[in-house]
């Protein structure tokens, strides 16, 4: 039992190290994430929970040997580090008010103090899954395409205490999962379930995946998903004049793309008359730059290229370079680019936060609109996955982001002026 103690606080010790110090260098990045994503996220859950465990191993005799007296020395060492995790988790909230002290001004009139969350109440926190209430009705499935593809489904999210007569603003989330897994069911619930708690209409999308789909095909899919919500979401209580557009990891890069590009026909074959234009984007951790390049990827550029190239692209980069650059929001920033709202983990293992940083640094160069950024520390990855402090943080603050935007006379058409692709001149870190 005392060995079997030490192995358990172990693990729990790599964890909470690696939740401070991530390892940054293929390929343990993903164990890195793997480990440390818990920790970071249900801080507090996890001292309750180890707690319990550490006095049912004493129970058992866990104490008879020298190996468990050292397991109980590292076990309380490690909730002390697990009590600063949940501290940064909860100063979230600071961080998120500070972006959005940024780009606050009497045309962008957000509130100075955050918005108490509506759904995202303490008990839900404490519970961390996120679980829809009776208040939300949802419509599973729908085909937003018309071919009847597995793949081509929406599933709508909607208030049923909503008046009948009102149309509400609309957000169309996309999930993540390096463009080759997910399903629109996993991910950003806890952000659409607080904006339907605000009287918002939600929209979760899924798009077909690789290695069986080539790009563009992804955003191709995001892009007719848009169009149908345009044409039809008025019949779900929502308001086609206002729609946002928000996803995490591949579906941050999809999100960010797709408002970058409305009406681009090279990314909407068949449609390109179609409305695909958005009012606001909300990317977490998107991949901006496909590129690999050193200042927008870091180390990860390299391997992650690899995969692009042999799942997702099916071409190499250095043969056809024109595609990852076109692929890259990074790439496509542009004076009628709609309001951003960029959040980004400091500790991200899987987009490292110099692509975040790169992104909106160009961005905000050009850009007529707000550009919000909130880097938070000692996040990983999915920090809105699950019902937590931080993400309480980040949900009630883009309710307040998305409050703002609706509040602005727009300039133009959102894209107006084309999403032009930046030459390498242009795209360089000093331009």
């Amino acid at each position: 039992m005392p060995y079997a103690f030490l192995i358990v606080t172990l693990v729990g010790a790599a964890a909470v190290v690696l939740a401070y110090r991530p390892i940054r260098r293929e390929p343990l990045t993903v164990l890195s994430f793997s480990l440390a994503w818990i920790a970071g996220e249900l801080a507090f859950q996890n001292i309750v929970w180890q707690m319990v465990a550490s006095a049912v191993f004493i129970w058992f005799g866990a104490l008879d040997g020298w190996a468990g007296w050292l397991a109980l020395a590292l076990a309380v060492a490690e909730w002390v580090g697990l009590l600063g995790l949940g501290v940064a988790g909860h100063r979230a909230a600071r961080v998120t008010a500070a972006a959005l002290d940024e780009v606050r001004g009497p045309a962008f009139p957000v509130p100075t103090e955050p918005t108490a969350p509506t759904w995202g109440r303490w008990w839900r926190i404490t519970r961390a899954i996120p679980f829809r209430s009776r208040a939300v009705a949802v419509t599973h499935d729908v085909d937003y395409w018309g071919d009847g593809g597995a793949r081509h489904r929406l599933d709508d999210y909607r208030s049923c205490l909503a008046p009948p007569d009102v149309r509400a603003p609309v957000m169309v989330y996309i999930h993540g999962g390096a463009w080759v897994i997910g399903d629109k069911r996993e991910q950003g619930k806890p952000m659409m379930f607080e904006l339907v708690a605000r009287g918002w209409v939600c929209v979760a999308i899924n798009y077909r995946l690789s290695p069986k789909a080539t790009w563009p095909d992804h955003i191709v899919d995001a892009k007719r998903a848009v169009a149908w919500v345009k044409e039809h979401i008025a019949e779900y209580g929502g308001d086609p004049s206002f729609v946002a557009v928000s996803g995490g990891s591949a579906g941050g890069h999809l999100c960010a793309l797709l408002a970058l590009s409305p009406g681009d026909p090279a990314l909407q074959p068949g449609f390109e008359e179609r409305d695909t234009s958005v009012q606001a984007c909300v990317p977490f951790y998107g991949v901006m730059d496909l590129t690999g390049s050193p200042e927008g990827s870091a180390r990860f550029g390299p391997g992650m290229v690899r995969m692009l190239e042999r799942k997702v692209m099916k071409t190499e980069e250095s043969a056809h370079p024109e595609v990852f650059r076109a692929a890259s929001p990074t790439y496509r920033v542009h004076a009628g680019a709609p309001p951003f709202f960029v959040l980004q983990g400091a500790n991200d293992t899987l987009v490292p936060v110099e692509t975040a940083r790169l992104f909106v640094e160009r961005l905000r160069a050009v850009s007529r609109q707000p550009v919000a950024y909130a880097e938070l520390p000692l996040a990983q990855h999915a920090f809105d996955v699950l019902a937590s402090l931080r993400c309480q943080a980040t949900t009630s603050a883009v309710g307040d982001f998305l409050e703002g935007v609706r509040t602005l006379t727009p300039a133009g058409p959102s894209g107006a002026d084309g999403g032009r692709l930046l030459s390498e001149a242009e795209a360089a870190p000093d331009a």
